[in-house]
């Protein structure tokens, strides 16, 4: 008889991390499908077979991973603003000051609803919401808190006026911004996207910026 020195339970622990990693993987790959097709098509029209098919699965597969549509539509807008935090902390690690802080974020922000179907999707399902049924995160507030603190920053590193109000400016933008990556999808499919956005910036910032 040959002597082991494993610990019972270890075997089964290291082979259910792959059997884990590949569900995991398996559930991202659901979702950026999802996300495709309900940025393409719109939550009324979207069926869990559709998903099947852009993923490359059978509709068991999937419902294996999400129930209903509804769920998946739920874990499309959770992405969506998970990625949020993320973009500004990566911003933040990457400039100096509060202003170049602010405008970067605001510049990836706007490329990411250009190029990011996740971000896309969960754009799309927001306006969809009363169509889906449940709580989505609420929209928009989370944006208005984050740029206030940023643009306090910048106001009291002397980079924006003095009398700059953080609160009033980031409502202005946060309606400017979204208004404009909507106009955008409607007319061009945000193919203008970056244009539309750069003139919106520097409008609203025009009269606040330091000289």
């Amino acid at each position: 008889m040959h002597a082991t020195n494993s610990t019972p339970g270890t075997g089964q622990a290291v082979t259910s991390r792959p059997k884990q990693e590949r569900a995991r993987r398996t559930k991202a790959q659901i979702l950026n499908a999802a996300a495709e097709v309900f940025a393409e098509q719109g939550y009324p029209t979207v069926t869990l077979q559709d998903v099947a098919d852009r993923v490359g699965m059978t509709k068991g597969a999937v419902y294996f991973h999400y129930a209903n549509k509804h769920v998946l539509a739920i874990a499309v807008v959770e992405e969506h603003y998970e990625r949020w935090p993320e973009l500004v902390e990566r911003v933040r690690a990457t400039k100096d000051n509060p202003l170049d802080t602010l405008l970067a974020v605001l510049d990836s922000t706007a490329e990411a609803f250009r190029s990011d179907t996740m971000v896309r999707a969960g754009a799309r399902l927001q306006i969809e919401r009363s169509l889906i049924g449940t709580n989505l995160p609420k929209p928009y507030e989370w944006w208005r808190e984050m740029l206030a603190a940023l643009i306090a920053e910048a106001r009291d590193a002397g980079q924006l006026v003095p009398d700059t109000d953080p609160e009033a400016l980031a409502r202005v933008v946060v309606s400017a911004f979204f208004g404009v990556q909507h106009i955008s999808d409607v007319l061009t499919e945000r193919a203008d996207m970056m244009e539309r956005y750069l003139e919106m910036r520097d409008a609203v910032f025009k009269g606040f910026i330091a000289g």
